[in-house]
């Protein structure tokens, strides 16, 4: 069971992957639920457009996709996530970017765990979550 992180198409180099790692596991495990295969892949706009497209028939840009292979309470998934995107909304929200790769990382692991996103009321709960986990990210 691992957790991996992958690029496609872009420049980008991750930083702090074992702090990430052990991050997201004490993340899912506080969710009470335990870590399977999840692969995060890194890519440009385009990319997480055309998957979007393809997959969800939503022809619009997102800074992520989550892609939900889960078995019972073990969490497995790919997820997409856009760099540009991210840049973009760290300057929109005013935050830096390591700070809202964070989010947006965690934010995946969130939907897989079962949290969704549609309703006003979902996206409350799942800010609430991610600020919670943000917050346990080891210094």
């Amino acid at each position: 069971m691992a957790i991996s992180f992958q690029t496609q198409l872009i420049e980008f180099k991750l930083s702090e992957k074992g702090k990430l790692k052990s991050w997201i596991k004490t993340v899912i495990e506080s969710e009470k639920k335990k870590q399977g295969e999840i692969n995060f892949v890194f890519t440009t706009d385009e990319e997480v457009l055309k998957a979007n497209v393809q997959f969800l028939k939503h022809n619009t840009y997102t800074d992520i996709i989550t892609f939900d292979y889960c078995e019972g309470n073990i969490i497995n998934g790919d997820i997409i996530i856009s760099i540009q995107r991210v840049e973009e909304n760290a300057e929109k929200f005013k935050t830096d970017f390591k700070t809202e790769l964070k989010r947006v990382i965690i934010h995946g692991i969130l939907h897989l765990c079962g949290y969704k996103d549609k309703s006003e009321n979902d996206i409350a709960i799942m800010r609430s979550k991610e600020n919670s986990a943000l917050k346990k990210y080891p210094e």
